[in-house]
């Protein structure tokens, strides 16, 4: 993975948290994270080549004005007033490179000198065991904190360590030999196999992303919901709220922005593609 910087930027010191989604069921993760880029206004300063993440190219996301910008598969931005690095991620990894990708983020985050790592991502509803919408929308939670996945401060916020999580399960197993050595993952890897009920956590682009951070030494907390496809805008401010609540951000972060605390990026104006053609009804 390469990380160039764009003429005249620059990276800030003070940035020393970073946030970024695992791509996952409805693209909460990004969608969470275009709210914090737009929102603290923070700045591109590069991007990052990764021969492991599918190339796209599109339109600016954030600027509505022409001002030639192309959006790239992976970015980089900056809010010195958050203290925040933020990367983007618009393109899915190519299939069966999910670790070498996380090792290559983690190198990178390392190298960059981040001292926390917050995971943004979604998880499948239709798995979800014990529904509880009485109290709204639940964030679940998994840190490096404790060797069993909690986190005193996260507690705190009110919110749950995902249970399913077991350091002591094969594929977790498995996923902290790979991120801990310099070996590859093979074709005969679990990561491979039929998946079991008890597999699906581990094999999702989070935890491998939570496994090689936690190798690097580096504090890592994944924040997640659950959440089916479809317009998942309400849970991308539910996640991007959590994530400012992690990090120690308030409203008055964001009390420069007209019309309340969040800004709406440019690019959701099309997300979802028109309204329905109401005369159909």
């Amino acid at each position: 993975m390469e990380f160039n910087l764009e003429e005249g930027k620059h990276l800030y010191d003070e940035c020393s948290t970073l946030i970024l989604p695992a791509l996952s069921i409805g693209n909460v993760g990004q969608l969470a994270v275009d709210l914090l880029i737009a929102s603290t206004k923070a700045e591109r300063v590069g991007y990052l080549d990764d021969p492991n993440v599918l190339p796209c190219v599109g339109n600016d996301a954030y600027n509505p004005t022409h001002q030639g910008d192309l959006a790239l598969p992976l970015e980089a931005y900056e809010s010195p007033s958050s203290a925040l690095t933020l990367i983007q991620q618009r393109s899915p990894v190519v299939k069966g490179m999910m670790v070498e990708f996380a090792k290559n983020l983690a190198d990178f985050a390392e190298a960059s000198g981040k001292k926390h790592i917050v995971i943004l991502s979604s998880l499948d509803f239709g798995r979800w065991q014990t529904v509880d919408m009485s109290s709204g929308l639940q964030i679940y939670y998994l840190s490096n904190t404790n060797a069993d996945g909690s986190d005193d401060k996260c507690e705190k916020q009110g919110w749950k360590k995902m249970k399913e999580y077991d350091p002591n399960q094969k594929l977790w197993k498995y996923l902290n030999t790979l991120a801990e050595s310099n070996v590859n993952q093979d074709d005969s890897s679990p990561l491979e196999d039929d998946l079991g009920e008890e597999d699906y956590y581990p094999s999702l682009p989070f935890a491998a992303m939570f496994s090689c951070f936690k190798a690097k030494g580096l504090k890592v907390t994944c924040l997640l919901c659950y959440c089916s496809e479809g317009d998942n805008i309400p849970d991308a401010f539910h996640l991007a709220e959590a994530a400012c609540n992690l990090v120690g951000l308030t409203s008055d972060t964001f009390k420069g922005n007209t019309g309340g605390k969040w800004v709406i990026p440019f690019s959701w104006q099309s997300v979802y593609g028109p309204p329905p053609d109401m005369s159909l009804f």
